[in-house]
């Protein structure tokens, strides 16, 4: 499984799963597209934030693709 935490292993049309700001104590995760790349940085300890087609914005945990 790729590395949600590397900007480089996150792309606009793939498959993961997010964990949104308010589930992160839960670590309840959600499902989806993404459609934007926010994190600037190449890597970040949380996982690369994102917005998926839904529009919910979160940090990627796995990647599904």
């Amino acid at each position: 499984m790729k590395d949600g935490r590397q900007r480089k292993n996150v792309q606009l049309g793939i498959f993961v799963e997010i964990v949104q700001k308010h589930h992160q104590s839960s670590g309840e995760l959600t499902k989806g597209v993404v459609q934007k790349i926010l994190t600037k940085s190449k890597n970040h300890p949380y996982g690369i934030k994102v917005q998926l087609e839904s529009g919910l914005v979160g940090r990627v945990k796995n990647i599904l693709d």
